[in-house]
């Protein structure tokens, strides 16, 4: 099988909070990580892409927001924030609140 553009988008269109190419792969049969991997690095895919693909499931407003941001901040020691989750962090080489 080969991995397109339209793997790679309607994946991040239908998946809710886990956008990591492990889990892309996994869902996939026959395509690898290493595969993903190497498919991005050559790949330019810009935000305005997936705007042209979801703009019209997008319900404007006047006074609404739209934000994407892929910031992991360290939150050990918050255990009583209701929104924080355990994710994977660069920085840390490993899996923090």
């Amino acid at each position: 099988m080969k991995f397109t553009k339209l793997n790679y988008c309607q994946y991040l269109l239908s998946s809710q909070i886990n956008y990591k190419l492990t889990n892309l792969a996994n869902h996939l049969a026959g395509i690898s990580h290493d595969k993903i991997n190497r498919y991005l690095k050559n790949e330019k895919l810009t935000p305005s892409l997936l705007w042209d693909n979801v703009k019209e499931l997008i319900e404007r407003e006047e006074n609404a927001y739209l934000i994407f941001d892929d910031t992991v901040i360290d939150k050990r020691y918050s255990e009583e924030i209701e929104l924080t989750r355990w994710q994977y962090s660069g920085n840390e080489h490993g899996v923090i609140r």
